[in-house]
C-alpha cells in the first residue's frame, strides 16, 4: 500500500466533490491526522469530504484503481484508533452526510446518514415521544455512521442494547465503488446472511456506510438515579450481582473507582457526593412509565445497597440531580483524555467482576503505575485507564506493554475479552490472538479479502501483522 495521491489524483477527488471539500495542506489535514485515542498521528496525504453515496463510490473506485488506502471518518471521537490513517492516502470523512432523512413515527424506525450526531438524533425523536438508546460518552460530538461501524455502545446497553441492535438496514458502498442496500424496514428478515449485523462493528475495513436504517421504541416517562459509595471494591461488585438476581433490570449501572473519582474532582473542582473513604461507588438508573412500580424498584434496590454496606444510598428523583451526577460520570473519560494515559477496554462476565477488579489492582501495584478505573458493570465492561504520572517516559515505555498483556490475560482467562464496546482498530490488533484462535482470524481474514481483496479500505487496523 505504498501508491501516493498524485496531482492528477487530487483533480479527479476535486472535481467528484468540488475544491473547497478536498484538504491538501498539511495544516489543512492536521485535524484528521489523530482522533481520540491516546496520541498517535497519521497524517493524511489528502481529506476528501463527500455529500452523497454518488460521490464516495466515485471516489473509492479512483482509489482502488490507483491502489491509494481510504481511511473512513465520523467524528474522530474513537478509542482504538479506527480512524487513524496509518498508511496515509485519503481520509474519507463523512461529516457533510448529515441529514435526518426520514423519522417514521409509525413504524418506529428512522433512516439517517452517517455524519448525524448522536445527541442530535437522540434530542430530534425524543420530541416526538420515541427514544434511540445506544449513548457512548462521546454522543455530542460523535457521529452515527462511527457508532455503527464500532458498534458503540454506552451506560444504557445494559437494559437496550448496542448500536448494532438498533440497525435494520444499511447502505454502504464497496471498495470497488459498488452500492449495495442491506435489510430494511423490517423486524423480521432471513433471506440469506445478515450483511447488515457483518457491517455493523466491522470497523470500517468491509464497506463505507452511507446511509443507515435504526429502530426506536418508545421514550420511558419516568426515571429515577440511585447513587451509592462502598467502602470496599468486592461489596460493590457483590450488590450488583443481587441486583440482577433479584430480577432488578437497571437502564443503566455504573461503576466509578476512588482514583478515577480523585482525578475527577482534581481536575474539576466538582466533588462527588458522600464519598467520604468510598473505594467505590454505583450509579443506579431505572426508567419506565409506571410510577408504583418504579417507586417500588428503587426502594428494593435502596434496600439491596444498603445490605451490601454502601455507606449511603442517595435517591436522585428530579431532572436537575440526575443530570448533576451523569455529568461527573460522563465526565471521566474526557478529563482522562487530557493526560497520557493508555486505556483499555475489557468485559467479562458479570459474577466475574470482583475478582477482575481484584487482578486490576494488583497489576497496578505490581507495576507501580496509577489505574483509574469506571464503566458499565451492567454488562461486565471496565474501561482501564494507565496514568502516565509520575513515571518518566523511559519507565512508562517499559511498563506499558507489559501490563496491558497482563490485563488482557486475566480478563480472557476469566471468560472475558479484550474489547467490549472500543473496538480493536490499531492500537490492539496485535493482541486479538488472544482472543480469538487462528482458524477465527483466519476466517475473518478471508471476508476482509471478499470485501477488499486490494487492502484499500482502512488497512491496518483489527488484524494482527497485517500489512498490504
Amino acid at each position: 500500500m505504498t501508491s501516493k495521491v498524485e496531482a492528477q489524483a487530487l483533480g479527479l477527488l476535486r472535481a467528484i466533490v468540488g475544491d473547497r471539500y478536498v484538504l491538501a495542506s498539511k495544516e489543512d489535514t492536521q485535524p484528521y491526522a489523530s482522533d481520540a485515542t491516546e496520541h498517535f498521528v497519521f497524517y493524511p496525504e489528502v481529506v476528501v469530504k463527500p455529500r452523497t453515496a454518488g460521490e464516495v463510490s466515485q471516489i473509492l473506485k479512483l482509489a482502488r484503481e490507483a491502489r491509494i488506502p481510504v481511511t473512513p471518518r465520523g467524528g474522530g471521537t474513537g478509542l482504538s484508533g479506527g480512524a487513524l490513517p496509518v498508511f496515509g492516502g485519503i481520509l474519507l470523512s463523512l461529516e457533510r452526510m448529515s441529514s435526518i432523512l426520514e423519522i417514521d413515527r409509525e413504524n418506529l424506525m428512522a433512516v439517517v446518514e452517517p455524519g448525524v450526531v448522536t445527541e442530535t438524533f437522540q434530542n430530534e425523536v425524543e420530541k416526538i415521544g420515541l427514544y434511540y438508546p445506544p449513548d457512548p460518552a462521546s454522543r455530542g460530538s460523535c457521529l452515527i455512521g462511527g457508532n455503527v461501524a464500532e458498534n458503540a455502545g454506552g451506560p444504557h446497553a445494559v437494559k437496550y442494547g448496542v448500536t448494532k441492535d438498533y440497525v435494520l438496514g444499511l447502505e454502504a458502498v464497496l471498495p470497488d465503488g459498488e452500492i449495495i442496500q442491506t435489510g430494511g424496514k423490517l423486524l423480521k428478515d432471513v433471506a440469506g446472511y445478515s450483511l447488515t449485523q457483518l457491517l455493523a462493528g466491522s470497523e470500517g475495513t468491509l464497506a463505507v456506510i452511507t446511509r443507515i436504517i435504526l429502530k426506536l421504541i418508545p421514550l420511558p416517562r419516568r426515571r429515577y438515579v440511585l447513587y451509592a459509595p462502598f467502602p470496599r471494591l468486592d461489596s460493590a461488585a457483590e450488590a450488583l450481582t443481587r441486583l440482577f438476581s433479584e430480577g432488578i433490570s437497571p437502564s443503566a449501572c455504573e461503576f466509578m473507582e476512588k482514583s478515577a473519582m480523585d482525578i475527577v474532582e482534581k481536575k474539576l473542582g466538582r466533588h462527588f457526593p458522600s464519598r467520604g473513604q468510598a473505594e467505590a461507588c454505583l450509579l443506579i438508573e431505572l426508567d419506565g412509565n409506571d410510577q408504583g412500580f418504579l417507586d417500588a424498584q428503587a426502594g428494593q434496590t435502596g434496600a439491596i445497597l444498603q445490605e451490601y454496606r454502601a455507606l449511603d444510598v442517595l435517591f436522585c428523583d428530579s431532572p436537575q440531580k440526575q443530570q448533576e451526577i451523569w455529568n461527573l460520570r460522563r465526565s471521566m473519560g474526557e478529563v482522562v483524555n487530557q493526560l497520557v494515559y493508555k486505556g483499555v477496554d475489557v468485559v467479562v462476565p458479570r459474577t466475574m467482576l470482583s475478582r477482575l477488579l481484584a487482578s486490576l489492582r494488583e497489576i497496578s501495584k505490581k507495576y507501580a503505575v496509577t489505574s483509574a478505573c469506571w464503566g458499565h458493570v451492567g454488562d461486565g465492561n471496565i474501561h482501564v485507564n494507565l496514568i502516565k504520572e509520575g513515571l518518566s517516559q523511559e519507565q512508562w515505555d517499559q511498563i506499558v506493554p507489559s501490563a496491558v498483556q497482563e490485563i488482557f490475560s486475566e480478563t480472557v482467562r476469566l471468560g472475558g475479552s479484550i474489547t467490549a464496546e472500543h473496538g480493536v482498530g490499531f492500537i490492539h490488533k496485535k493482541y486479538l490472538p488472544m482472543r480469538l484462535g487462528q482458524a477465527e482470524i483466519r476466517l475473518m481474514r478471508r471476508i476482509k479479502g471478499v470485501f477488499d481483496p486490494d487492502n484499500i479500505l482502512n488497512p491496518g487496523k483489527i488484524f494482527p501483522d497485517y500489512s498490504a
